[in-house]
């Protein structure tokens, strides 16, 4: 079973810096027939306008990916990731997938310093596999020929592949697509699946998908992506 929604039917907040739509209850956006999806919990997709940012706070027990489209995201956290002599410089920008493991706590901020270019990025929050585990980042780069007409696996339990390792029983595939670049994916009827289309459009298993559409996929057995144009797709694989 195929479940479209529409860009248009998300949640949505403006709140001068950010630009945000929700794709599932999040904040003061609250719909109970759209509290995710197995064990995806968000999908924010957020526009933050130059010089601003999200100050320091904090999650727990959560499993935080970005994927940013457009413009650069500056990260710190408690971990020391952004910080002078820290593991990572802690910027992501366009082709990058970060990975934060909130696990036991983690306080950190995001912020576009540009002065005059908006930060596109996704906000991905998955339901992780243990509670209490201790706290980590990762940061990897998928350039465009990587993902060009095909699906480059981003994040996996088991970071094969030359994916992010992410804590949870999800995978996360991302392409792009144009023209007669055509894509299949294999899936297990037992495990709910989502396609979001990040930009651009595109034919998902004869749905026509535009910018910000969704489809749910429910015993579905594959996934067949094609006449794309100008398009941009993440596909998760997610537990039960």
């Amino acid at each position: 079973m195929i479940t479209l929604r529409k860009s248009r039917e998300r949640g949505h907040a403006q709140h001068g810096w950010l630009d945000s739509f929700h794709s599932f209850s999040f904040a003061d956006y609250h719909d109970p027939a759209h509290m995710g999806v197995g064990n995806l919990r968000v999908i924010n997709e957020d526009r933050i306008a130059p010089g601003t940012g999200f100050g320091t706070h904090g999650h727990r027990d959560m499993e935080i990916v970005s994927y940013v489209l457009d413009g650069a995201l500056a990260h710190k956290d408690s971990m020391g990731n952004g910080s002078a002599g820290g593991a990572h410089a802690g910027v992501i920008r366009p082709g990058d997938v970060q990975r934060m493991s909130a696990g036991t706590g983690v306080m950190h901020s995001e912020f576009n310093h540009s002065q005059d270019q908006t930060t596109h990025f996704l906000q991905i929050w998955l339901l992780p596999r243990h509670r209490g585990i201790e706290p980590g980042y990762e940061q990897k780069h998928f350039d465009a020929a990587a993902k060009r007409g095909r699906l480059a696996l981003v994040a996996s339990p088991d970071g094969r592949d030359g994916s992010v390792t992410i804590h949870a029983d999800a995978s996360i595939h991302a392409g792009l697509f144009e023209g007669v670049e055509r894509a299949q994916l294999s899936l297990d009827p037992a495990r709910p699946g989502y396609v979001f289309l990040v930009r651009g459009e595109l034919h998902v298993n004869g749905h026509a998908l535009q910018a910000g559409d969704a489809l749910r996929l429910d015993r579905e057995t594959s996934l067949t992506l094609e006449q794309g144009r100008d398009a941009e797709v993440l596909v998760f694989d997610l537990a039960a």
